[in-house]
């Protein structure tokens, strides 16, 4: 379904992204983890092209993307098969939590109003906010309003779901009702690329776990590889670092 191969990226002297290489297949939940300034969040952000990439290429449903030269053209048509839920949900102040939804659907996808009300509330009971259709981002918690920022991504019917480290402005009891939508869209078959510090997360509920340093992918494998049989000493070195939130996690 996607592909990436060598993506490069640097700001200025620094290089963040060391030519990474990464496989995601239909219906995959891949949860990207590391330590802070290991490049994941720039990743995610490189393959929505919300940062250019100097290098690297992208094969999507058999689509090939030079990331370096790729048009404003080519950007928009990727863009109407993906969707981002960013870690500060990047609500309209000034919209209620349906005109949040819908106006990327209006403006975005020239879609009628009236349809765009249904889809857009057919989104919101998704996610158990369609009681809140009319509240403001003010009158909303942070787990409410980023449960509105997943509600606005799956409104447009994406093919795979961008997560930028959804839960870590929440506290403990409201990053459980993100997760709680986030397990039901991975058990529906969604595919996701999921940036995150929740181990419970990326034990329980992904079926692959990339972890970075460094800008390099570290080591790459299934879920279940990953925390019980992890290759590389880095890996059982940062596992050994966490495993006290991961009992924690159950």
């Amino acid at each position: 379904m996607l592909e990436i191969r060598n993506i490069q990226k640097s700001f200025g002297s620094l290089e963040v992204l060391k030519g990474i290489d990464l496989t995601v297949e239909k219906g995959d939940v891949v949860a990207i983890i590391g330590p802070s300034g290991s490049g994941k969040t720039t990743l995610l952000r490189c393959m929505n092209f919300l940062e250019n990439a100097g290098n690297g290429t992208m094969v999507f449903d058999q689509d090939h993307f030079e990331m370096g030269r790729i048009s404003k053209k080519e950007i928009a048509r990727l863009r109407k098969k993906t969707a981002f839920v960013f870690q500060n949900y990047n609500l309209f102040r000034n919209r209620t939590a349906l005109e949040n939804v819908t106006e990327g659907l209006i403006v975005g996808r020239k879609m009628p109003k009236a349809q765009a009300v249904i889809k857009a509330r057919q989104a919101l009971e998704k996610v158990g906010m369609l009681d809140r259709e009319n509240h403001y981002p003010h009158q909303l918690s942070g787990g409410q309003q980023q449960r509105v920022a997943i509600a606005r991504a799956i409104a447009t019917d994406p093919e795979i779901i961008y997560f930028d480290e959804p839960t870590s402005a929440l506290d403990p009891e409201l990053t459980g009702e993100v997760l709680a939508v986030m397990r039901q869209l991975a058990d529906e078959g969604m595919t996701m690329l999921v940036v995150t510090h929740e181990m419970g997360f990326a034990k329980n509920v992904s079926n692959k776990v990339v972890f970075m340093e460094h800008g390099v992918i570290v080591e790459t494998s299934g879920s279940r590889d990953f925390f019980e049989h992890p290759r590389q000493e880095r890996t059982k070195e940062f596992l050994q670092t966490i495993s006290k939130s991961l009992d924690m996690a159950g």
